[in-house]
């Protein structure tokens, strides 16, 4: 033991060495490393963005598809965008449409009652979902390379051969009701619902809205009537995204929805129009509970393919967000609302609506509505300074790259680019017109767009509680009634 004690000083002595060696070598970088300020950060400038290469071409029975391939994942994803919509569905039956497209899911196939569907997918962790909005209808799938053949004849039976079986239609409107009982909880809900109908009239649709008796009018027979007018390939666009083979694809496609073949002439769709129902005037919607109030102020807006929108974005940019001049004025400067926001919000293929507001106290309501208007003006007649320009631009075109962060996105625009008659690269015209915009413009267009003598003002909030009162406004109020309808049967 005595004859290793040197040898064991010897090694604690280098242990020790290297310690401290690696010790100093280790602090010198902390010690260089000084934080910056901010200002001082440099960062490479954006990627280009381009789109990934994709094939396009139809089916014999009309159907368009799409396929892009990306291997980076063993999974595949597809969307078919149908030509439908709930603006399509008749007056004294709403909800149809909608409600179509959730039981072509949950009422199972012809094939696969919808137990054994759920099963199946769920074995293989995939996905199948259908719906119908406002504008269009989808059907999507997420499944496993190893799985796509499988998945996808089940996605084909979901979108070709629904069961539509009478339990799951009837839980579907039960659900619904139980929507409509529940419709006047939420003052925000309240808000925005009501907010539509006033701008668009409460029989347009774009703001009507179910009802009891509505839910109550739909049968069985109406909902397959619907999916056979209106899901068919020659109103589809299929497109297909992630880890396949093209050949083998084209394939599978074609074996799944070639020979599907239309039972009813085709539809005559036309777009329903809209036009702004009230062009003036106050609304309450009294809530005596409350001790805030939601407030919306705007009009009706534009569509998409104007050429003034890229325009319109960072003007929506210069007055909207964190940082834009509502947010500074309205809560930061004179903390009148808890959120206020203003949105220049176009539709593809019918006007959208701009509209603004936001939540503040009861007896902030009127200061609120005061300077909120104000700041409209404000935009209006002065132009805006190269910083807030300059932000704005910045703002929208650094966002682009979040727009095609995978080709999934890139697809889907595409797709909808077709779906409504957009131009394939109307994504690029815009963000060059973002680049173009001057101050002039975004002056031009706030007169040209921003009309408050067609402002129409909607208050959901305590009617008693909110003082000043809103006749300081100087403008007639209305009492909007949000009282829910007895259903006509039970």
């Amino acid at each position: 033991m005595t004859q290793n004690k040197p040898l064991k000083r010897l090694r604690w002595l280098s242990l020790i060495c290297i310690t401290t060696v690696l010790v100093l070598i280790l602090r010198v970088p902390a010690i260089a490393q000084t934080p910056g300020h901010y200002t001082e950060l440099e960062f490479p400038p954006l990627p280009e963005i381009t789109i990934p290469d994709y094939e396009r071409y139809e089916l014999d029975n009309g159907m368009v598809v799409y396929l892009m391939e990306d291997h980076q994942l063993p999974l595949v994803s597809g969307t078919a965008i149908i030509r439908t919509g709930s603006r399509l569905e008749p007056p004294d039956k709403l909800g149809l449409a909608e409600i179509t497209g959730m039981v072509m899911r949950t009422g199972g196939t012809q094939d696969h009652p919808p137990n054994e569907l759920n099963e199946l997918l769920e074995q293989r962790a995939a996905q199948i979902e259908t719906n119908i909005g406002t504008g269009s209808g989808k059907a999507s799938f997420n499944t496993l390379t190893e799985d796509l053949e499988k998945v996808f004849s089940l996605f084909g039976e979901v979108i070709r051969q629904p069961a539509f079986v009478s339990e799951q239609l009837e839980l579907a409107k039960t659900q619904y009701k139980g929507a409509i009982s529940r419709r006047n909880d939420d003052p925000k809900d309240i808000a925005s619902r009501e907010f539509r109908k006033l701008v668009y009239g409460e029989t347009s649709p774009y703001a009507r809205t179910e009802e009891y008796s509505t839910i109550n009018n739909i049968s069985r027979e109406d909902v397959i009537a619907f999916h056979q007018d209106y899901v068919r390939p020659d109103q589809m666009i299929l497109g297909i995204v992630g880890d396949f083979d093209p050949k083998a694809m084209k394939t599978l496609i074609s074996e799944t929805f070639g020979d599907w073949k239309p039972l009813t002439p085709k539809p005559d769709i036309t777009t329903p129009s809209a036009q702004q129902k009230y062009t003036q005037g106050l609304f309450l919607v009294n809530q005596p509970q409350l001790t805030q109030s939601n407030v919306l102020v705007g009009h009706l807006g534009g569509e998409l393919d104007s050429p003034d929108y890229p325009a319109l974005s960072v003007l929506n940019g210069v007055v909207n967000g964190f940082g834009g001049r509502l947010f500074n004025e309205l809560r930061s400067r004179q903390g009148l609302a808890y959120s206020v926001y203003g949105v220049w919000s176009a539709a593809y293929d019918y006007p959208g609506m701009f509209y603004g507001g936001g939540q503040t106290r009861s007896e902030t309501t009127v200061p609120f509505v005061e300077a909120f208007m104000k700041e409209i003006e404000q935009i209006r007649t002065t132009p805006i300074t190269d910083e807030e320009l300059s932000q704005a631009k910045e703002s929208i075109l650094n966002s682009f790259v979040f727009k095609f962060e995978n080709p999934s996105q890139t697809l889907s625009r595409l797709m909808t680019y077709e779906y409504y008659d957009y131009p394939k690269d109307f994504i690029f015209s815009y963000q060059q017109g973002v680049k173009a915009t001057t101050i002039e413009d975004i002056q031009r267009v706030a007169q040209k767009y921003l009309i408050p003598e067609k402002m129409v003002l909607l208050v959901v909030g305590n009617g008693e509680g909110i003082e000043p009162p809103l006749s300081r406004l100087g403008k007639t109020i209305t009492t909007v009634d949000i009282t829910i309808p007895n259903p006509d049967k039970t």
